[in-house]
């Protein structure tokens, strides 16, 4: 029908098989609206679950945050930890140093100085 002149369709609507074309233009539009109505149905189906889809994920984003900010809390807690037993190291070994390791290199300077 795209390449029928205008003249050759009217000239069709007098001769009777208007009523033939018309019933396939019915059916062809009828058929026509049925797909977009499916097409609709799909696309708003498709749209909620991907609403779904984000509000899921966006709630299992903002879990992982507190997640990660607790950790870190207990990070730095264990970092401090860490340090305070850094110190109490350090501590020992200066008291190792100086008690067991310096005082008899001390004592037997002076045993050899007397003697």
């Amino acid at each position: 029908m795209a390449n029928q002149s205008e003249s050759e369709i009217i000239s069709r609507g007098q001769d009777g098989s208007a009523s033939n074309d018309g019933d396939q233009l019915d059916s062809a539009g009828q058929a026509i609206l049925k797909l977009l109505h499916k097409a609709a149905g799909t696309a708003e189906a498709n749209s909620r679950k991907a609403l779904e889809t984000a509000q899921k994920l966006s709630s299992q984003l903002e879990t992982a945050k507190d997640r990660i900010a607790e950790l870190e809390g207990e990070g730095q807690q264990y970092r401090k930890r860490a340090a305070c037993a850094e110190e109490w190291l350090r501590k020992i070994y200066m008291e190792i140093q100086d008690r067991l390791i310096n005082a008899p290199e001390e004592k037997r300077r002076q045993m050899s100085r007397r003697s």
